[in-house]
């Protein structure tokens, strides 16, 4: 399989008008690449709407989409510095900005203390059950980057990462008992490891030579089918989700659009195209936003 490359950091956007010495800590902390906080956003966002909060918790909106902002990048930091002698090996990631010398480690660490400031910040607007399960997902943080060196598929414990939002908002706003959060906790964790894996496409073979581990090579020439398979356990167990708020069909209906566009992902993903493999995965933004809209038409229904 032969992919190309596109560059992890880019100066483009507001990051290109920043001044020569902020754009290092901005690309560190991938604000040049919102798609990452969008998809740890939406869980939030979904289990906010699905729980009934939509009206009720509406700062809880705005709040937990500047956590998403601060604790992504603050999570990127850590990461490019537990994986700074790996990302230096691998095309894709060797110009970011602490593999690359550009930001030295200590002035890396004080970024990333600024970030989880504001994640702080975040932390003390939602009531006490919810923030310790929130500090419950460092534990989960911490051990990520590591994944990659000791199992195949550290896309998996990625989605456990990404998805946590979702507990943390249903406790926030009150929701039910039942089905309803294990089965919608348990969909976002099958996305994740399907748009992961597409992204992990881009580095194979660099994963292959420098020995990183993941779902990508796992997966090898089956990927397509893995893909879909995790998509299709994900619309399940939102559609499980959906049924045990609301058991009528039409909330079932109400998926259907999120479930074509990712179809369609699939359907149309080049495997040995980097640029398309990044194009696929970023258009999850606009698979969260369909989902979201499923989410809040059910959740606010009589």
């Amino acid at each position: 399989m032969t992919a190309t490359h596109p560059p992890d950091s880019q100066l483009r956007g507001f990051v290109a008008l920043l001044p020569a010495a902020a754009r290092p800590y901005a690309l560190l902390a991938r604000f040049d690449r919102p798609i990452g906080w969008w998809l740890l956003y939406w869980p939030c966002a979904w289990s906010l709407a699905l729980g009934g909060g939509a009206v009720s918790h509406w700062p809880l909106f705005l709040w937990m989409l500047l956590g998403a902002i601060a604790m992504r990048g603050a999570g990127c930091v850590y990461n490019d510095v537990v994986d700074r002698d790996l990302d230096a090996q691998v095309a894709r990631t060797a110009s970011r900005p602490v593999a690359s010398g550009a930001v030295s480690m200590v002035s890396a660490l004080l970024w990333a203390v600024f970030l989880s400031l504001i994640g702080l910040l975040v932390l003390f607007q939602l009531p006490r059950p919810a923030q310790i399960v929130a500090l419950a997902s460092l534990i989960l943080v911490a051990a990520y980057p590591f994944m990659k060196r000791i199992t195949w598929w550290p896309q998996a414990w990625l989605g456990l990462v990404f998805s946590w939002g979702a507990l943390v908002a249903w406790i926030a706003v009150g929701g039910q008992d039942g089905l309803a959060l294990p089965l919608l906790y348990a969909g976002c964790i099958a996305w994740v490891i399907g748009y992961d894996t597409i992204y992990a496409l881009q580095d194979i073979e660099d994963d292959m030579a420098v020995g990183v581990k993941s779902s990508a090579r796992a997966m090898g020439s089956h990927v397509k089918g893995g893909v879909a398979m995790c998509y299709a356990a994900a619309l399940a167990c939102w559609g499980g989700a959906l049924w045990a708020v609301r058991p009528d069909p039409l909330a079932l209906a109400a998926l259907l659009p999120a479930a074509l566009h990712l179809t369609g992902q699939v359907v149309t993903l080049d495997p040995a195209n980097g640029e398309d493999a990044l194009a696929k995965f970023r258009s999850n933004r606009f698979a969260g936003l369909l989902v979201f809209a499923a989410m809040l038409v059910v959740g606010m229904a009589p």
